[in-house]
């Protein structure tokens, strides 16, 4: 006769249970939970003015909202759902069950003070001996947002569609005062076509207004930048007596371009190349990452389509924070960060760059990975400094930390935990004045970078500790 365990749904218990016997302690709502209780939010229990009901702590819904993040749910519906369908999040919460309301208004009203948080999270890592910094891997990768590139427009385009629609304005206000409308296809309001097509051509002023702006801008940049290369050239011609060589730099024009875009959708998003080919609506997200426990150290959101720009943003990011400031030895970063400008920006924070100049072969011979390169000519240029510290012995060993190290940050969070577009409503100011760097290793998760970064953290995080826990005794 076959032999089963016993299952019974209807006895109760003798005794109440308790919430500690419902998850093993390794479990990362276990740690969150640990860590979210050390976190100093007084700043956010101090704005409960203490009417109407009883509240629910602030330390629960944080709580929930970060393991709901780290487990690929974002969605306040769900993290309600889930309170009573997982043992996770019914531990975080103890049994009780905030509602969505609740979730959401919490997360919209305490935005700024939850985006202080993840330096608190930095400042615990360093006193749990895991935060090891040293050497930094940066990377940037482009994160949809929540608009399609079909929405967008160009200033050409605009100008088009701009006397196509007045004239169709100006046929239908004839048509509306002609007796005879027999032409008129059934079931078509004149009222309502006028008053679309003059609804759109509202849109696309405001559209061209902003289009001009950004080119405003555009052009004041681009100016200061013609008038530095032609001071060098006139201050090199004064030197040398001589003409200097080379095209002379082309001045800027002002005014928009034809080809100068805005999307309808989400404004502030650009159109950018994406990986496998093609265009996307989409924002670049940057992260810097300590490549020993693979904890997030900086984090930034631009427009910008490629990286070139993005190490001195992001290296302010890390001296202005005291957790990061002149830790850093090494950063790491693939061929898309490398610039003259850039290897002077890393010598001028007494950092060693260590930023590929070209594409490497993938199957080089073994003799070439195994040599050591030929020394540096005293005039040596500075894609031929860097070359040759990426060919040594040493510079090829951490240059191997970059893939294993940032890159799965991104990769996982996409694909494993279900990211999904960067939503307009999430950004907390305008997203066009935001820079790499600008917020730091805070709670982008509820700010900017949303759920890009968030979860590798914490389970970089969990990792690191039960190591510690395994490791150190």
């Amino acid at each position: 006769m076959s032999r089963f365990v016993t299952v019974d749904r209807n006895t109760a218990y003798l005794l109440p249970p308790s919430v500690n016997d419902w998850l093993k302690e390794d479990h990362l709502a276990r740690f969150i939970v640990e860590v979210v209780d050390q976190l100093d939010i007084s700043n956010i229990t101090r704005k409960y003015a203490g009417r109407g009901s009883a509240a629910h702590h602030p330390s629960t819904l944080l709580a929930l909202l970060v393991y709901g993040y780290a487990s690929g749910i974002f969605s306040s519906r769900k993290i309600e759902r889930a309170t009573y369908d997982s043992v996770a999040f019914r531990f975080i919460a103890a049994g009780t069950h905030p509602d969505h309301d609740t979730l959401a208004t919490f997360r919209r009203r305490f935005l700024g003070e939850l985006q202080t948080l993840f330096l608190q999270v930095l400042e615990l890592a360093k006193e749990m001996k895991l935060l090891k910094l040293g050497t930094v891997c940066l990377d940037g990768t482009k994160i949809h947002a929540n608009a399609s590139r079909h929405s967008a427009l160009s200033h050409g385009h605009i100008e088009k569609l701009e006397v196509q629609l007045k004239a169709e304005v100006a046929e239908l206000f004839a048509l509306a005062e002609s007796a005879d409308q027999a032409n008129i296809p059934d079931g078509v309001s004149l009222p309502d076509e006028i008053k679309r097509r003059e609804d759109r051509l509202a849109v696309m002023a405001q559209a061209k207004v902003k289009i001009a702006a950004r080119a405003a801008e555009r052009y004041a940049a681009e100016k200061v930048r013609y008038e530095q290369k032609m001071a060098a050239r006139a201050a090199k011609q004064e030197q040398t007596g001589k003409k200097p060589g080379g095209k002379l730099p082309h001045a800027p024009q002002p005014g928009p371009k034809a080809t100068d875009q805005i999307n309808l959708t989400d404004e502030e998003s650009r159109i950018m190349p994406v990986s496998g080919g093609g265009f996307e609506q989409a924002y670049n997200a940057q992260a810097a990452v300590d490549a020993t426990t693979m904890l997030v150290v900086a984090t930034g959101v631009t427009q910008a389509p490629n990286d070139k720009q993005q190490i001195a943003p992001m290296l302010g990011t890390l001296a202005a924070q005291p957790q990061t400031h002149q830790q850093v030895e090494h950063l790491i970063a693939d061929t898309g960060f490398f610039s003259e400008k850039n290897m002077q920006a890393c010598e001028a924070a007494q950092i060693t760059a260590l930023i590929a100049v070209a594409r490497d072969e993938h199957h080089p011979d073994w003799r070439e990975r195994h040599s050591a390169p030929a020394l540096l000519p005293d005039n040596a240029t500075p894609a031929q400094t860097m070359s040759h510290r990426l060919q040594t012995k040493a510079g090829r060993a951490l240059y191997a930390l970059r893939k294993q190290t940032v890159e799965p940050v991104f990769g996982v969070n996409q694909v494993g935990a279900g990211v999904s577009p960067i939503l307009h409503a999430w950004f907390g100011q305008s997203a066009r004045r935001v820079e790499p760097g600008v917020s730091g290793v805070e709670f982008e998760a509820y700010g900017r970078l949303a759920p890009e970064i968030r979860p590798m953290h914490l389970k970089c995080i969990e990792s690191s500790s039960n190591s510690a826990k395994t490791g150190n005794k």
